[in-house]
């Protein structure tokens, strides 16, 4: 049974984190979804072993023109990058890979934690962050551009994830990392992500309360 939008948003603000399923009409997947300035080498183990997507940091648009991130499949030249049609949405939210320059690999808990609560930091004071001399790319943290006009132009986990930062009053830098089923290789049902979310004391939402809420 999902949650409610104002458990979550207590959550948020303690720095726990949420799941959240987006739409069983687009992608259909449950993110585990945590405010970026509380991960900690903990969280990035959990996001690995628990949930086993991508773990990445959403921005907010405003966020990322003031570090100049690009949407990264403008930037590409390759071949690969044409054509490239999602079924669930009109495009992708990746910007570019980093590591903070204090990292060794970038790759470890405690490297890709600190990076992504530097990365929280920065977003907190965008126009007084010099990002290029914070942060190196490529790198092991996959950063995402929301797209300008939020939820009402898209809605995907990124600005999801976005807006509850946003009615949580942080930052809008928030980590986001898809639910996984090992057993069937596949996205983690509603079903078994609310179960998981219930046994782990964590707020479930579907993308429709927040549509809702926020819209």
């Amino acid at each position: 049974m999902a949650s409610s939008v104002e458990l979550a948003l207590d959550a948020f603000r303690r720095g726990e984190p949420v799941c959240v399923h987006d739409a069983d009409d687009r992608e259909g997947e449950t993110d585990l979804i945590y405010p970026a300035g509380a991960v900690t080498p903990d969280a990035v183990a959990r996001m690995r072993n628990d949930a086993g997507g991508l773990i990445c940091v959403a921005l907010s648009d405003e966020v990322s023109e003031a570090f100049n991130l690009p949407f990264i499949q403008d930037e590409l030249t390759h071949p690969a990058a044409g054509d490239h049609d999602l079924s669930y949405d009109d495009r992708s939210s990746f910007s570019l890979t980093v590591n903070h320059r204090d990292t060794r690999t970038g790759i470890t808990d405690e490297d890709r934690s600190l990076t992504i609560r530097e990365i929280a930091s920065a977003a907190s004071v965008p126009e007084e962050t010099p990002f290029a001399e914070l942060f190196r790319a490529p790198g092991h943290v996959h950063l995402l551009r929301a797209a300008a006009g939020g939820l009402a132009e898209r809605q995907g986990h990124t600005e999801l994830g976005i807006a509850l930062a946003d009615a949580a009053d942080l930052p809008p830098a928030v980590v986001v990392c898809e639910m996984l089923d090992d057993r069937t290789g596949k996205a983690l049902s509603p079903q078994d992500a609310a179960t998981y979310a219930d046994t782990h004391g964590m707020p479930y939402l579907e993308g429709k309360q927040l549509l809702e809420r926020f819209s």
